[in-house]
């Protein structure tokens, strides 16, 4: 991956943080796209190689597409053209002072508690049925309220110390005329393409950390031994195997589920990398072929998003969705839009899931959500246990 960040932020121009488009920072390097952009006309993924084709007929050979791509395949896109670009400097991870703030947890966490009995309720009636419901998962949101505008590049800078993780953000339609981004830092790498190779590294099953080293690594191993996170897991990287084999000449997953970490999550992980058949597919079109995965929608992926719909009180929009960036080669990569938030103004709307299979428990599966909460929290200067509570919160008092 590093030579796919070199070769597109080599030799470009510095641009002013207001012109991004999209911006992804990495353990691997910093790719930028600038603000003299084209948007991509938006549609559906069974649209998405002919609007590429369309968009790039007339392109510079250092054309980057870049943005998101929604939860449910049948929404509209968010992609741009873009020309290369170095971003103004900001590295430093600076507080963010949110004074005035409030929290408001949409569902509570005693109704998101309530949605995850519903789910298993259902997988336990499903149980033995052909094509029944075996994984679902299921999201909640926290609509953030501050009293000022909240500063992307600080909270870009914070989200990126995380060495495991990629921050990114993605200019979004402004139909009002106010900015409106994704922002967010994403651990799962969901497709990248070099040439002919292309790598997945799905998550499943996860554990908060703990600040004690004793009991953080017992968290860690406790993760590795649970018989119900490994199900899960073992679900996501059959789907992608499964979806990569028709492209591929070669795939193998050599070193099988691994232990990584944020700074703040434990997770199931396995790395899968495979020789395309087609070196010239785009990144991009992968990423559709792949999303979504087991990993934030379910299993089969028909009924989970279904129960999604019918259960979810908040429309996921792009989140859950992929982020992510393609040369003009097709080289790039995406990554699964998660632990990320809608922002525009003083406003925030983020979104954390959970993956639910039989053995699940709800309040525990709460509890995961809002150690998922924490780092964006902790990045907007908020308490990063606020969504544990599920209770509105104002200057941090209940």
């Amino acid at each position: 991956m590093n030579n796919l960040f070199a070769k597109a932020s080599e030799a470009v121009p510095k641009i002013s943080a207001q012109s991004i488009r999209f911006s992804f920072k990495g353990a691997t390097g910093h790719i930028v796209g600038n603000g003299v952009a084209d948007p991509l006309p938006r549609g559906r993924s069974d649209t998405l190689i002919e609007r590429i084709e369309r968009a790039c007929a007339n392109t510079s050979p250092d054309t980057l597409i870049g943005g998101a791509l929604p939860f449910d395949p049948a929404e509209a896109d968010c992609l741009w053209c873009a020309e290369p670009a170095r971003p103004a400097a900001c590295d430093r991870a600076e507080a963010i002072a949110t004074q005035g703030y409030s929290i408001a947890a949409e569902p509570s966490a005693e109704d998101f508690s309530a949605s995850v009995a519903v789910a298993l309720e259902r997988m336990r009636r499903d149980n033995g049925w052909p094509g029944g419901l075996e994984k679902v998962v299921l999201a909640r949101s926290l609509l953030v309220q501050a009293a000022s505008e909240i500063p992307l590049d600080a909270l870009m800078a914070r989200l990126g110390v995380d060495p495991a993780v990629t921050a990114f953000r993605v200019a979004l339609p402004c139909p009002e005329g106010r900015e409106r981004v994704l922002c967010g830092a994403t651990p799962e790498l969901l497709a990248s393409k070099n040439d002919a190779t292309v790598i997945s590294h799905p998550l499943a099953g996860s554990a908060r950390r703990a600040t004690d080293r004793t009991k953080d690594r017992a968290a860690g191993n406790l993760l590795l031994r649970s018989d119900k996170d490994r199900r899960e897991h073992a679900l996501v990287v059959e789907a992608i195997m499964d979806r990569l084999a028709p492209l591929c000449t070669q795939l193998s997953a050599p070193e099988g589920m691994t232990l990584s970490a944020t700074q703040s999550m434990w997770h199931l992980g396995t790395r899968i990398e495979g020789k395309l058949s087609d070196p010239t597919i785009p990144s991009v079109v992968i990423a559709s072929l792949l999303h979504p995965t087991p990993a934030v929608c379910g299993t089969p992926v028909p009924l989970a998003r279904e129960v999604i719909r019918a259960i979810e009180q908040v429309p996921r929009g792009l989140y859950a969705g992929a982020v992510g960036w393609s040369d003009a080669k097709g080289d790039g990569a995406w990554y699964v839009a998660i632990r990320c938030a809608e922002i525009s103004g003083s406003t925030a709307r983020l979104f954390a899931g959970a993956g639910i299979v039989p053995g699940s428990d709800p309040r525990s599966e709460t509890i995961e959500t809002g150690a998922k909460f924490g780092a964006l929290l902790a990045a907007l200067g908020l308490p990063a246990d606020a969504a544990l509570e599920g209770l509105v919160q104002k200057n941090g008092e209940t």
